[in-house]
């Protein structure tokens, strides 16, 4: 099991003209091309998962089948995150198609939550950087939806993403990024708008 550090910033569409400047003066390798993302996020009947996080209480764990559109054959990925007081890992394990569907009937039983069922999609279109060992993710066009409806509920701002190893001293990450970083989670932020019709 490996620990990661995350670092988020949240920054409003013109900002990441900014971003890409800077990460191209320090020689930014752009490490995958870009493509869209889809996760359906799981929860249990009173939403624990997002109140969990919103409170920032550990252990918690976020629970999602991620998958990629635009790909000519397209997989599934049973993903869990996990915060715990150690630090965040996350497990992922491919399933079929069949396998999906099936989550999406039943639902996922899970040690923590218990019975949680598809709660909301979150959608996205990412880029990938590296530089040295730190990796840079920028998500734009971020749209959430309720499972349950077809309505599209559009997120105004992008989100940045810092990771590097649990090894290395996350304040390398604050001292050479000169951006805002934030506490910030597509989850959550897609239950607000489709729940609670708040952010």
């Amino acid at each position: 099991m490996s620990y990661r550090i995350e670092q988020k910033y949240f920054m409003d569409n013109y900002g990441i003209l900014d971003l890409k400047k800077f990460l191209f003066s320090k020689s930014a390798e752009k490490i995958f091309n870009a493509r869209k993302i889809k996760s359906l996020y799981f929860d249990n009947n009173k939403n624990q998962m997002y109140k969990d996080s919103i409170e920032g209480i550990t252990p918690r764990k976020k629970i999602r089948v991620r998958s990629y559109p635009s790909e000519k054959n397209i997989k599934f990925y049973l993903e869990m995150k996990i915060a715990s007081v150690e630090g965040r890992f996350k497990k992922r394990q491919q399933i079929n198609e069949k396998n999906f569907i099936q989550l999406n009937e039943i639902g996922i039983l899970d040690n923590q939550y218990g019975q949680c069922m598809p709660n909301v999609y979150v959608m996205y279109n990412r880029e990938y950087f590296k530089i040295g060992p730190d990796r840079f993710t920028i998500d734009t066009d971020i749209q959430y939806q309720l499972y349950s409806d077809n309505v599209i509920r559009e997120e105004f701002n992008s989100i940045i993403e810092l990771k590097t190893s649990n090894f290395r001293n996350v304040d390398h990450l604050s001292k050479n990024f000169p951006f805002q970083k934030t506490r910030f989670s597509k989850y959550c932020n897609a239950v607000d708008k489709c729940f609670y019709k708040r952010v």
